[in-house]
């Protein structure tokens, strides 16, 4: 079986099944259908709506929101008396005033949503029955091929010239060299859901313009909420500056031409968007000029010359790390892919410069897309950028760092109305705006300030996956501004419990309930484990990057006292780590998040090593899960996947990974969230892709517990490979090759030192190399079970080569 490559025999009979490609602002879903592409297109920034704080609601559509929601913008700090009632119901044991206070401190609004450019149809092939069908996807050139009929479609993104070409070549369709004519190719025929202005000009004998300008929305309410116009447009005239309030402009210019042997469709587009904070743009004649300049300049030059460009510019990406399963047999071979698939994803969706991967990447064909196609910040988001450090692609993870900054401004004004609080509080939806309030939903899921202090730890990996020197000193001043804010709101979120320990007052567990002795269902309580476990990290980490900066001296102290008060999670009769601060039915005892289990992983506090009974509780909590039928979407499964990597359950891992591919999987090997009110039953979501890549790599490499851990999980279907190029914390890189499941050896370039490596024991003593020398090794206690720990003071830059002595 050919690595790297996706080879399917039949077109995408619908978006899911379709080969995703793009540079991470130009997106584009090919159906590979023969004779007629068609390809929904994206631009990353086109979205709904426009700047401010308080999201679409109802009334934006012509209804009025509903009554009592949430504190005005302009009332001060009305929320700390609401919080105040809430809380003490909470002390109180009235959980269910406490549901229906939280019920009330929601803003009645919802994010903007990710808007489809529109379908683009591209007839290079008159005449053509599909004879011969093929299609494929090249995960590491980020190329798509069609061949039927004697055509061969080739079609690709380039992020250098910024433009989609798809070239065809054979007996296509004005192909003058092919035909012996010279017409030209048939226009390019963009069908979109938005209001638009298309004109098709020739240029010369063999070259046809198609340029569509039009609007985005100016609301467009969530797919799930039923309104007679949940989609609203506006004819404004822009202000002197090409400005409007709401309902960003947007250009896109298609080309075709007939070139030697063939035809070829070059493609660009442009949106008004200025910045989260400032009105877009709407003069659509100027951005329908940028995109002609880009579609022109990729006109003057040969498409050989745009592939091999793109080709580099990707694999300078790509290649950076491998994994090579191939000599274990074809299963390993279907789960290579899947790794080579997520890591496409990721290159294709997140570039510096552009914003970061939403719900879908930066793909979408609807313009009420499921779950608006936002920013889902209680697991969706983190997901889908938890591979980019260990891939070495740490510039892959800028759109998103600077998505956090911005909302560390942007969640000010909602921590001080919502809860009377400094810092800054971002809920579980954010978009292109930078939406921060709490939506208008059921509290299980809306009721949740805690997002900004998990995303704060994205800039903390930045930092330590960067070893020492100026680029860690300048990760962390990047850091230092989030977890400041992340730490105020969260020492303000914080009250004693009545025993002295402190415990996060309201909290819920993402989107899960429990059950009252009455029956009832609720969210609401004190001191749910995951914010436990956020409370502390962000604290934690507060301390550890800007503790001892004067400047943060005040602040510094206040959580210097907190941090021994936190009250720990707790854990169970049946030793399992419970997600509510006490016992409590659940609601879905399978539930799909496993939220409370967050400490073990993508925390890292909870190891074999330093909480080794409450790791144990771990496992029993997901086994709990599990037994009653949790991981039933893609990104849920990812994220057992995770676990079981830190668990270091092998036979687990292989079955995640199987639900995965075999259930949770389209046939183009999208990642799948069941949806019974969509069109295909399903919706494609990038995070179990991303995330599956990470749990992969945790298998195989590990650096979270005081080590660079080799082969902690090798799965049994894995007997032989290598992994190179990985990067550890510490700003270590790794290789590591294997045969029989057993480590081989093992090749670390060091970061900063000093070094340390745990390794099976049942190998064999090791043997550190550096330049043709043994370097002295000295043991290292404890280590995971099963497992030795040996360390050494590298140098930065130095290769060590790890080996074993025969026995």
């Amino acid at each position: 079986m050919t690595r790297h490559v996706i080879r399917l025999d039949s077109p995408a009979p619908s978006f899911i099944d379709s080969y995703l490609l793009g540079d991470g602002r130009l997106g584009a879903a090919l159906r590979g259908l023969p004779g007629t592409e068609e390809m929904d297109l994206n631009l990353d920034t086109l979205w709904s709506g426009g700047p401010g704080e308080h999201g679409v609601g109802p009334e934006d559509a012509g209804a009025r929101t509903r009554d009592g929601d949430g504190p005005p913008a302009d009332a001060g700090a009305p929320g700390a008396a609401l919080l105040t009632e809430i809380r003490t119901a909470i002390a109180g044991g009235d959980l269910a005033r406490a549901e229906e206070l939280a019920r009330r401190n929601q803003s009645g609004r919802w994010t903007q949503a990710y808007q489809p450019v529109g379908r683009l149809r591209w007839t290079y092939a008159t005449g053509a029955d599909g004879s011969a069908y093929a299609r494929e996807l090249d995960l590491r050139d980020g190329v798509a091929r069609t061949t039927h009929d004697g055509v061969t479609v080739e079609t690709f993104v380039s992020a250098p010239a910024g433009v989609l070409v798809s070239r065809a070549t054979g007996p296509v369709t004005g192909a003058g060299a092919v035909a012996g004519t010279a017409r030209p190719a048939a226009a390019a025929v963009l069908d979109t859901p938005h209001p638009v202005r298309t004109t098709t000009t020739t240029d010369g004998a063999d070259r046809v313009w198609t340029v569509v300008t039009g609007r985005a929305p100016v609301t467009c309410l969530p797919d799930y909420v039923g309104h007679d116009e949940p989609v609203t447009y506006a004819d404004d005239k822009p202000d002197a500056d090409g400005s409007v309030a709401a309902g960003m402009g947007f250009a896109v210019v298609a080309v075709t031409e007939t070139v030697p042997g063939g035809v070829r469709l070059v493609v660009a587009g442009a949106t008004g968007f200025r910045g989260w904070d400032r009105r877009p743009g709407a003069d659509v004649e100027n951005l329908a000029q940028v995109a002609r300049d880009r579609v022109g300049a990729a006109l003057a030059r040969r498409t050989e010359d745009l592939l091999a460009e793109h080709v580099a510019d990707r694999r300078r990406l790509v290649d950076r790390v491998e994994l090579d399963l191939s000599a274990s047999g074809d299963d390993a071979a279907a789960h290579e892919r899947a790794f080579d698939l997520g890591r496409h994803l990721l290159v294709s969706s997140s570039r510096p410069g552009t914003q970061a991967a939403n719900l879908q990447g930066i793909w979408n064909a609807d313009a009420r897309p499921a779950w608006s196609g936002n920013y889902t910040t209680n697991i969706n988001l983190e997901m889908a950028y938890w591979p980019v450090e260990l891939l070495d692609l740490a510039e892959l993870h800028t759109p998103l760092l600077g998505l956090v900054r911005d909302l560390a401004v942007a969640g000010t004004g909602t921590a001080r109305r919502y809860y009377g609080a400094r810092g800054a509080a971002v809920h579980h939806n954010t978009d292109l705006w930078r939406f921060t309030e709490p939506v208008d939903g059921e509290p299980q899921w809306a009721a949740w300030p805690s997002a900004l202090w998990w995303l704060a730890r994205h800039l903390v990996e930045h930092v330590d996956f960067a070893g020492q020197g100026a680029e860690r000193t300048a990760r962390t001043v990047g850091a230092v501004a989030v977890l400041r804010a992340g730490a105020a709101f969260a020492l303000d979120m914080l009250v004693d419990d009545g025993t002295g320990a402190l415990v996060v007052s309201p909290s819920t567990s993402p989107e899960h309930r429990f059950v009252l002795d009455g029956g009832a269902q609720v969210a609401v309580g004190a001191g749910a484990a995951m914010d436990q476990e956020l409370a502390r990290e962000v604290l934690t980490s507060y301390l550890a990057l800007a503790g001892d900066d004067p400047g943060e001296a005040t602040l510094a102290a206040e959580v210097r006292v907190a941090l021994p008060r936190l009250r720990e999670v707790a854990v169970g009769r049946a030793g399992d780590l419970l997600e509510w601060a006490d016992e409590r039915r659940p609601a879905e005892p399978g539930h799909r998040h496993v939220s409370h289990l967050y400490g073990a992983f993508p925390g890292s506090r909870i190891t074999a090593t330093r909480e080794p009974d409450l790791l144990e509780a771990v496992r029993r909590a997901l086994a709990l899960r599990l037994a009653n039928g949790s991981g039933y979407t893609g990104w849920s499964q990812a994220w057992i996947l995770c676990l079981a990597a830190r668990l270091r359950d092998t036979a687990l891992a292989e079955h995640s990974i199987d639900v995965l591919l075999r259930t949770l999987t389209s046939a183009s090997g999208l990642d799948l969230h069941p949806h019974e009110d969509w069109p295909e039953g399903q919706v494609f979501q990038i995070d179990g892709n991303l995330g599956v890549v990470a749990g992969m790599v945790e298998l195989l490499v590990q650096s979270h517990d005081g080590a660079v851990s080799l082969l902690p999980a090798l799965p049994d279907r894995w007997p032989t490979g290598r992994l190179t190029g990985v990067r550890a914390r510490g700003g270590h890189q790794v290789d590591v090759r294997w045969s029989g499941g057993r480590l081989d050896a093992a090749t670390v370039t060091a970061g900063d030192g000093p070094l340390v490596l745990e390794v099976p024991e049942r190998r064999g003593p090791a043997v550190v190399v550096s330049e043709g020398a043994v370097v002295p090794t000295t043991a290292v206690v404890p280590a995971a079970p099963g497992c030795s720990r040996l360390t050494f003071p590298a140098q930065p830059g130095a290769v060590y080569s790890l080996t074993f002595a025969s026995r």
